[in-house]
């Protein structure tokens, strides 16, 4: 059970994730929330080639959110997707240690853009609300040896473009242009917003 207060109280919140990143940041911001993972499997990364980040992000985050909400007949649902762009090619999370070793590679030295696509459906009328924040990340040049390093420390294996800014990842990063906790996984501020605009309007 959550304690801290904040700003905006929904009842029957359910987070469609097992991320431990998101639960950790509503927990953050004094939401109460439960947690149901959607069982939509996030294909390859390179399926989505010639789409923006922003627009499979939130058809993602969408179908996750929808999957969970057809098993409540009230309570709002948040689903979200997190990927990299680079140049327009996209990241999501590596399949192994080689695929998370040239993604690591590809992304040293450059700006890149984390982009995580965001979708709240009430459960009771199908309304939604979906969009997608950007924030753009430059990393220093990193050394193979450090990557390798990195890699091995098991960090990278389960988050978009094989890196988490909240941990290690930290190390690789110059400085960012946006939301930091939309690198982590969740807009935060945005979210609040979105959350309170829906609350109003469809009466929560």
């Amino acid at each position: 059970m959550q304690t801290r207060e904040c700003i905006v109280e929904i009842p029957h919140l359910i987070l469609a994730s097992a991320s431990p990143r998101r639960s950790a940041l509503l927990s953050q911001i004094g939401l109460t929330f439960k947690i149901h993972p959607s069982d939509i499997v996030e294909p390859p990364h390179n399926v989505y080639a010639n789409k923006p980040a922003s627009e499979v992000t939130q058809e993602l985050a969408a179908l996750k959110a929808a999957s969970v909400a057809q098993h409540y007949s009230h309570g709002l649902i948040i689903g979200a997707d997190t990927l990299i762009s680079l140049d327009g090619e996209l990241f999501g999370k590596p399949t192994d240690d080689t695929d998370a070793s040239v993604m690591l590679s590809r992304l040293s030295g450059t700006c890149h853009e984390v982009v995580t696509g965001v979708a709240l459906i009430d459960a009771a009328t199908g309304q939604d609300s979906i969009w997608a924040e950007t924030t753009h990340v430059y990393f220093r040049q990193l050394h193979t040896a450090e990557i390798t390093a990195y890699i091995k420390s098991g960090e990278a294996s389960d988050k978009a473009g094989a890196y988490g800014i909240q941990g290690r990842g930290a190390a690789f990063v110059w400085r960012i242009e946006g939301c930091y906790f939309n690198v982590v996984g969740l807009p935060l501020a945005s979210l609040v917003e979105h959350l309170s605009n829906f609350q109003s309007n469809v009466g929560i």
